[in-house]
């Protein structure tokens, strides 16, 4: 086995007993990055001399966390003081802020090894579709809007990467790229320094290739309820099974991933019963776009007004025309539905219910590169700022990976993370699954 190939969990280990130096795992990487990027082009920028050296800086002090030496990507729409934040428009090209965001602070700090800025579709919400591709299957998506990150850790080019999601930007491309993925409860890691879409909705994530490398960068958060995670057997848990409200937008696929993880957690001694959302929250998609879209105005008029207008691609001008008629009535009407369903949603979680179990997209990537894939089964959780845990089910026939989200109430971040690391060894199995129409 290549450095490369180890989980950030294992390398971690590795590197605590001297038995793996940072500028081994880092060389490892960067070997891998140089084989296979030129295919799935994952990458925005890697500057290699930078990373050797700063591994070395590593290898000559003590391990300052779990991280230390780790490989870690950032999306391109989060500031990284040295390296360009560009986020795949034309209007910053070659930009660089000279500062860290605050989530890349926090595991700058705690000795990660941040290798590079990784692909996006512009601004993280439309425009400019990231070059990027499906490392399972190159004619398919990775997803989007982090569509580097994705396939650099679907791929084995980094262990680890930030991500984003004001829709599905993060959760979906964790399904698209067969890898594990958080979305944390809106606003337990800070997104000060990443570009702003909407206040209410932006979410900073990260992904890795098992629960326990998750549970990595989230004990470096700090994330709240540290006290209170307990370790959770997986017999006799709670499980909603949870269709959607999208239910129909599912392809076999989609369907086949979520009745086959119900099936295996069922076998696994977990209690896997229906959950069906009250009427109410049929009305959350449409109040994310409102949402979305609304506050997306304020977001993109600097640029609007800026001297390289000319540049900006017209689905921005859109937003900041307001071409969707988001009148003040239907953003307040969202704004307390949201609330109202926020509320609702927390409130079904105790005696009879631990976790959610529902699709994490609408099934097989999309073939091609115009489109990202449908954000439907996700746009409603980020809204309702819930934790969402995306868990690899099996693949479909053409190789590309299926997927499934565990989600839990408001800032049960850590329990969540400790009931996916119950279900993940259940749920998990690379075997091709065929479609299911219901």
């Amino acid at each position: 086995m290549q450095p490369y190939e180890l989980t950030a969990t294992e390398a971690s280990a590795l590197i605590a007993a001297k038995e793996l130096s940072c500028e081994e795992l880092a060389r490892s990487t960067l070997a891998r990055i140089a084989e296979r990027d030129p295919i799935v082009k994952a990458w925005s920028y890697v500057d290699e001399d930078r990373v050797i050296r700063r591994a070395r800086e590593l290898d000559k002090t003590p391990p300052l966390s779990p991280l230390h030496g780790l490989t870690f990507g950032v999306k391109d729409v989060i500031e990284t003081y040295d390296m360009p934040t560009q986020q795949n428009s034309a209007l910053y090209e070659g930009h660089q802020s000279g500062q860290d965001a605050a989530c890349v602070a926090v595991v700058r700090h705690s000795g990660a090894l941040v290798v590079g800025k990784t692909d996006t579709v512009e601004f993280a919400s439309g425009g400019r579709m990231a070059a990027t591709r499906n490392p399972h299957n190159l004619a398919h998506t990775p997803g989007g809007s982090s569509s580097g990150s994705g396939a650099a850790v679907g791929d084995k080019q980094v262990q680890l990467a930030f991500g984003t999601q004001t829709g599905g930007s993060h959760i979906r491309p964790a399904a698209y790229n067969g890898i594990y993925g958080i979305k944390p409860t809106h606003g337990a890691v800070s997104r000060e320094g990443a570009k702003l879409y909407s206040a209410t909705l932006d979410t900073i994530g990260w992904y890795g290739r098992c629960v326990e490398d998750l549970q990595l960068v989230a004990d470096a958060f700090q994330l709240l309820g540290r006290d209170l995670a307990q370790p959770v057997a997986l017999k006799g848990l709670k499980v909603g099974l949870c269709r959607a409200p999208a239910w129909d937008q599912a392809d076999g696929y989609a369907r086949a991933a979520l009745m086959t993880a119900a099936r295996r957690l069922e076998a696994a001694g977990a209690i896997v019963t229906e959950l069906v959302l009250p009427e109410p929250f049929n009305g959350l998609d449409d109040a994310q776009h409102s949402v979305m879209f609304g506050e997306g105005r304020a977001a993109f008029l600097p640029e609007l007004l800026g001297p390289k207008r000319g540049l900006l691609h017209k689905h921005f001008l859109d937003i900041v025309n307001n071409a969707r008629e988001i009148t003040p009535q239907k953003l307040v009407a969202a704004y307390d539905l949201a609330a109202e369903c926020r509320r609702a949603f927390d409130g079904l979680f105790g005696a009879d219910l631990d976790v959610v179990l529902t699709p994490s997209c609408t099934g097989e990537p999309p073939e091609g590169y115009t489109s990202s894939g449908n954000p439907v089964f996700n746009a409603m959780w980020t809204l309702l700022h819930v934790p969402c845990v995306g868990i690899p089910v099996g693949k479909s026939p053409k190789n590309l990976p299926l997927g499934v989200q565990l989600i839990g109430p408001r800032f049960s971040d850590l329990q969540l993370l400790q009931i996916a690391h119950a279900c993940a060894p259940a749920i998990h199995e690379n075997n091709t699954l065929g479609t299911i129409e219901i």
